[in-house]
């Protein structure tokens, strides 16, 4: 109900403060929506026309004395409905359709009757005073004629689109000589045909450069962004789903650059819990409560439900970089749980630290997963563990046993079920008590072959610590009682006179400090991933203007990871198929969050261009390298690091002296760059 009077009631002053009307103006959106796009262009024309006209007077529905967009949209409304699918799509003319409905629409006038939609009793044309003012509208409407209206068309909506959104050279080149053709008969819709074919041609010519200049003016707003403004995870969500929304490689050059930034902060100081969060959304989209998200770095429990959401993903996906980087995300959240006060409670220290003995074991790190381990088995109180216990779903691959052991259980609750003839029971029975299977853990990863650099402990008598957990526990899963008898047969070569080498004894279990430098490297390496596939979806849009080299990010970063030989394949290749085209490639825009993937060399020139040449703002992009240069740059070193001969850096010397003088030209970064290079090799 809308507070709106009747147009006949509006000069009573109670009644125009106190009547109203009933709104389908959500019903009408979602007709609208379902549309066909041949039926939106057609009410779009349709309301251009009338609004231009000034057939119509308001964009509402309360417009009286002269026909208002509401009346357009009634008519589209019982049009789509009446009309057959086929009326509006075969042989599709726009000019045919207008004139149709806009003749319709003047029956209408003439009868006195427009029907609303949604309500059969009422008539919009009732409102209407002055009925010859409506006669004379219903004529202006019968009057128009296919030809009338094309011409009509070509005057004031094509010319007007081509002025906008088309250069002055080029409409005159285009425009002038069709508009100057005789009008008339059917000629006017042939001069229609080529107004709209040389707009769509003009429209097409430019619409690389434009697609290139606006995703590049994008981009940085992008980084300066990023850059310049403090990231937080409310506004990581708003330009993640914003670019979701609007172009794909703007929403994948976004996530590179976020990492980058993420990776880039970690480095200088540590990774905070801003940061974590952001990571977490830019990896997995469902952790986008923020509110939740700011509780949980207070949290044990919450910080500890995050972990999980992440490991949850990661056990059911392969090792790519982003489940990589999922892995450390939830070491950190696991991290975070421990460092909170309440960590104590709901037995939270405990499962916290088995979750870590598994994460660290799957990479690899053994010796940190033992302490963990240790961390558990050496706790003096478990009266709280109970509370809470390890979810099989939510580990990751650790062994064969375990898997069995989790299937075993599932097996076991079904054939119970159906055996008693009772319902399956909700509880779940793939899990393990928290101490219990610390002490599994313990014994797989003291017997692993990754493991035996360490001082070996007597597996004899671990297993008996263990048997006695077992004896003595209060409550336990089918799942306990199978990992522990699987542990139990494990072989070993210790006597049990040997001398378990306690880790308690030896050195001082302290919960480690989270070492983010794995998480810098997978960041990098996603980024470099994000980057290139962004390279390979903008190379076939601008092709015809200037080649976009795809694999220049891989060969920054091989260069970066001392891979000297990958790094030298790919420049060579990039740096062969810019000079037989003459191009320099795309600039790559230098900013800090791309800086990390550099080396020294290049940082420098970086630094001394600035210093020489201070910006007179605080843009961040202080200078630009093209693909060119960069390529030739990376080729260079990497023919030095390698020891190449003296006739292969005289070759890459002669592409350098090539490039400097037919190429690159005024670009002064790239000149300095090509003069270093020039003087590495002639050393």
């Amino acid at each position: 109900m809308v507070r709106v009077a009747h147009p006949l009631c509006k000069e009573d002053e109670w009644q125009r403060k106190h009547q109203g009307r009933l709104s389908f103006s959500r019903a009408e959106i979602a007709l609208l929506n379902s549309w066909l796009p041949e039926q939106q262009i057609v009410y779009h024309m349709l309301r251009y026309f009338m609004k231009n006209t000034q057939l119509t007077d308001s964009a509402n529905d309360s417009g009286a004395g002269t026909l208002s967009n509401y009346h357009i949209k009634t008519l589209m409304l019982w049009s789509c409905e009446l009309k057959p699918r086929s009326w509006w799509t075969d042989d599709f003319n726009l000019i045919r359709i207008c004139v149709e409905l806009l003749h319709t629409l003047a029956d209408w006038l003439n009868d006195g009757r427009c029907p609303h939609y949604f309500i059969s009793n009422c008539n919009l044309i009732q409102q209407f005073v002055n009925m010859y003012d409506t006669q004379v509208t219903a004529n202006k409407l019968m009057s128009v004629t296919r030809q009338w209206l094309c011409e009509w068309y070509v005057d004031n909506y094509i010319q007007k689109c081509a002025d906008e959104r088309c250069p002055d050279s080029l409409l005159t080149s285009l425009w002038h000589p069709i508009s100057s053709e005789p009008r008339g008969g059917l000629d006017s819709v042939v001069c229609l045909q080529k107004m709209v074919s040389a707009v769509v041609k003009i429209r097409q010519d430019l619409s690389p450069w434009r697609t290139s200049y606006n995703c590049q003016m994008f981009r940085n707003h992008i980084i300066a962004d990023v850059s310049l403004h403090s990231l937080t995870l409310q506004t990581c969500l708003c330009w993640m789903h914003q670019l979701a929304n609007a172009d794909q490689v703007l929403s994948l050059f976004f996530t590179a650059m976020v990492s980058l930034h993420v990776a880039h902060k970690t480095m200088q100081g540590s990774l905070t819990d801003e940061m974590l969060d952001v990571l977490a959304a830019l990896t997995y989209l469902q952790l986008n409560d923020v509110r939740r998200c700011v509780n949980a770095r207070h949290s044990s429990l919450l910080s500890l439900n995050q972990a999980a959401v992440l490991m949850k993903v990661v056990a059911n996906n392969s090792r790519s970089t982003v489940q990589l980087i999922q892995i450390e995300l939830s070491k950190a959240y696991l991290h975070r749980a421990l460092r909170c006060k309440d960590s104590d409670r709901y037995s939270i220290y405990c499962l916290a630290n088995v979750y870590l003995a598994v994460l660290y074991y799957t990479t690899g790190q053994c010796d940190t997963a033992i302490d963990h381990c240790t961390l558990v088995t050496r706790s003096q109180d478990h009266s709280q563990c109970s509370s809470h216990v390890i979810q099989g779903e939510l580990l990751p691959k650790i062994d064969d046993q375990v898997d069995s052991i989790l299937g075993l259980a599932v097996f076991y609750q079904y054939i119970r079920a159906a055996t008693l003839n009772e319902e399956q029971e909700r509880r779940h029975v793939s899990v393990f008590t928290t101490e219990l299977f610390a002490h599994y853990l313990y014994t797989k990863f003291l017997s692993a072959t990754e493991c035996q650099q360490l001082p070996q402990s007597s597996l004899a008598e671990q297993i008996r610590r263990y048997r006695s957990c077992v004896c003595n526990s209060r409550e336990m899963f089918v799942t306990d009682v199978i990992a522990f008898i699987l542990a139990s047969r494990t072989r070993y070569t210790a006597t049990d006179r040997e001398l378990m080498t306690d880790r308690v004894k030896t050195k001082s279990l302290v919960i480690r400090q989270l070492d983010t430098s794995k998480l810098v490297e997978l960041l990098q390496q996603s980024a470099v991933e994000y980057l290139t596939t962004c390279r390979e979806l903008e190379a076939p849009i601008c092709d015809s203007l200037f080649h976009v080299i795809t694999t220049d990010f891989k060969a920054l970063y091989a260069y970066k990871c001392g891979q000297y030989q990958r790094c030298l394949q790919l420049s060579v290749r990039n740096v062969r198929t810019l000079i037989s085209r003459q191009m320099l490639g795309v600039l790559v825009y230098v900013c800090p969050e791309l800086i990390q993937l550099m080396d020294d060399d290049i940082v420098s020139l970086i630094g001394l261009t600035v210093l020489a040449n201070p910006p007179h703002n605080k843009s961040i992009f202080r200078c630009a390298i093209s693909q060119l240069s960069l390529s030739l740059y990376l080729m260079t070193q990497c023919q030095i690091k390698l020891r190449h001969s003296v006739t292969s850096l005289d070759k890459t010397l002669d592409d350098v002296e090539f490039s400097r003088t037919n190429i690159v030209h005024g670009c002064e970064f790239d000149q300095l760059v090509l003069k270093f290079v020039t003087k590495k090799i002639s050393r």
